[in-house]
């Protein structure tokens, strides 16, 4: 697929981007090729492949899961407004 100026004219006009004039043809030739691109990989037949979440093959390293800060629940509760059986009381706001 390939745009031109007026293309790159009209894009720009909708996205609401200033382009001056020098700059279209070479932004036309840029989106060009970035469209071919889309294309030849759309081509590409991916039956069988399976979807990934990440293109290494590698499992994310974790931390042990530990408390690493003191339980002061108790002092935080201690100034709020309102609190029953360990949770915080707010004002209802959707009825």
């Amino acid at each position: 697929m390939a745009l031109d100026r007026s293309d790159v004219e009209k894009i720009a006009h909708l996205a609401r981007l200033a382009v001056s004039p020098a700059a279209c043809d070479r932004y036309a030739l840029d989106l060009t090729n970035i469209l071919d691109l889309v294309a030849r990989m759309d081509a590409v037949d991916t039956t069988g492949v399976e979807p990934m979440a990440h293109p290494l093959h590698m499992t994310q390293r974790l931390r042990p899961d530990r408390p690493t800060e003191p339980d002061q629940r108790e002092r935080f509760q201690a100034i709020a407004p309102q609190t029953e059986a360990g949770l915080y009381l707010v004002p209802k706001v959707i009825e």
